[in-house]
């Protein structure tokens, strides 16, 4: 049989033909199979990620839910103890109300004596307080002072809106601080947990509870802010925790809390040109309400600590000029000569450094230290005096407002800094001019019996030349200095002041 014929046989047709299905046979197994990591390998990576993004999902909730529980736990065990305190009051006008016209003529038609008399006028205020204590019937809610300031009817209206009739026992108008009492025999008052100021941190929450604009039992959550602030209202001392947890009118004697539950502060201001919260509200740390607290309870007055003293602050280039350079502490400007810190030596000039062991950073804290010491406690001082460090013992007297303004007691009255070349430009004095200006004359002190006045140059001090703000001190303090004469330069003129006899 030929090749052509064998190969065009039935039976090599039929093994042909079985070779070429095994060919397409493999090559469509390895079609799928070149296919197959394609579409399945991401099908499972798919259900990979959905689990694991549903666990982190699911942690992220019960993380949320965690701290929405201690959020919870704070508003359930301090809103019992945080009052409204609804104020009324009288206040007097002369006449701010009246028609522009009459602000400036007057009414032709109203009696002379009319024109003049005040206007008296019932006020209503809103503020909030904190239960801080409970002895018998008798519950003790620590407020802002100026949240009751002129209050003739205190209502006290409870979390549960029971309402008291409430009386002020006592207030620190240094403090901004005040208790007000209400009587009640229901056992569950509840006085709120006081916690420790002195352990926050910046960063820690902070939740600030009151009754904003008369929205009663508000709660509202942020952070501290900042510590150690200074510089509040109408002279207050307290160093303030700064906090962004929205505080606004209404909120002031509430309390400000840690996550624990715990009052921490009690807000009193904020800063703000709106009127409204913008995330700078400040809060008087509980421990300095603390034994204002027992004060005003146990005597009904407050107690504050007395040193005798006013402090100036000097900028850096009169603290160089005394050679006080880089040292943090406060500078004693003036003396009362017969309060406790001329009793123990202490002299003008002298730089505080510490108290007690104590550093001292700022004036507002030395003013701080001093009024919290016990009547009678003796403390020990230390202090900058010509480049010296000198150690003072000093028994601390009771700060009595008659004391503290008698000026005619203030040695020396005055302030001076250094002459300098804008000084010298400003005012066209001599080249070469030595001495101190004075930069403040107070009324009433020595000084000013003296004659001295705002911008006189101090050349001499009994004849003896100054050439410096060192100097100055040095003489003003001088042992042998119970005669004080002065020299001045004042305008082109050469002036000796009368002579003071110190005692």
């Amino acid at each position: 049989m030929s090749l052509t014929k064998k190969l065009f046989s039935k039976k090599i047709f039929l093994i042909n033909l079985v070779l070429v299905g095994i060919m397409i046979g493999f090559a469509a197994a390895f079609a799928i199979l070149a296919k197959a990591p394609s579409s399945e390998g991401p099908a499972i990576a798919h259900a990979d990620t959905a689990v694991s993004r549903s666990a982190d999902v699911s942690d992220a909730i019960a993380h949320a839910k965690g701290i929405q529980s201690a959020f919870n736990n704070v508003a359930r065990t301090v809103l019992p103890s945080v009052v409204e305190l609804d104020v009324v009051g009288t206040s007097t006008s002369q006449g701010g109300d009246e028609f522009p016209w009459r602000f400036f003529f007057g009414d032709p038609n109203q009696a002379p004596d009319e024109k003049s008399a005040p206007k008296e006028f019932e006020e209503r205020g809103l503020g909030s307080g904190i239960i801080v204590r409970k002895t018998g019937k008798t519950a003790y809610v620590l407020t802002n002072n100026h949240v009751v300031t002129g209050a003739k009817e205190i209502t006290v209206k409870l979390h549960d809106e029971r309402e008291f009739v409430g009386t002020v026992v006592g207030t620190d108008t240094r403090r901004d601080l005040a208790v007000v009492s209400f009587q009640s025999t229901d056992a569950d008052i509840r006085p709120a947990r006081l916690g420790d100021s002195d352990a926050i941190e910046v960063g820690d929450w902070a939740i600030a509870i009151g009754s904003p604009y008369g929205l009663f039992s508000s709660v509202t959550a942020g952070i501290v802010s900042a510590i150690g602030r200074d510089g509040g209202p109408e002279g207050n001392i307290s160093d303030f925790i700064q906090t962004d947890a929205a505080i606004n009118r209404g909120n002031s004697g509430g309390a400000l809390a840690n996550i624990d539950g715990e009052v921490i502060g009690i807000n009193t201001w904020i800063a703000s040109t709106t009127g409204g919260s913008v995330g700078l509200g400040f809060s008087i740390p509980i421990n300095n309400a603390v034994r204002v607290i027992d004060d005003i309870i146990s005597k009904g007055a407050v107690r504050y600590g007395w040193l005798g003293v006013l402090l100036s602050d000097l900028p850096k280039p009169m603290l160089a000029e005394l050679g006080l350079g880089d040292r943090h502490g406060a500078f004693i400007g003036h003396v009362f000569t017969d309060g406790p810190a001329a009793k123990a030596g202490v002299r003008p000039g002298d730089y505080v450094t510490e108290i007690d062991g104590k550093a001292i950073s700022t004036l507002d804290q030395l003013v701080r230290i001093v009024g919290d010491l016990p009547v009678g406690s003796k403390s020990i001082f230390k202090v900058v005096r010509e480049g010296k460090v000198v150690e003072l013992k000093v028994t601390i007297d009771e700060r009595k407002e008659a004391s503290a303004s008698d000026y005619s007691k203030l040695w020396p009255g005055l302030e001076v800094t250094a002459i300098s070349n804008e000084i010298t430009e400003a005012r066209k004095l001599q080249k070469g001019v030595k001495g101190v200006i004075v930069t403040s004359v107070i009324a009433k002190s020595p000084a000013s019996t003296l004659g001295l006045k705002l911008g006189d140059v101090i050349t001499a001090i009994n004849d003896k030349a100054v050439d410096g703000p060192a100097a100055y001190y040095r003489m003003l303090n001088a042992p042998d200095g119970q005669k004080m004469q002065f020299t001045v330069l004042r305008d082109g003129q050469t002036l000796t002041t009368l002579a003071l006899i110190r005692k």
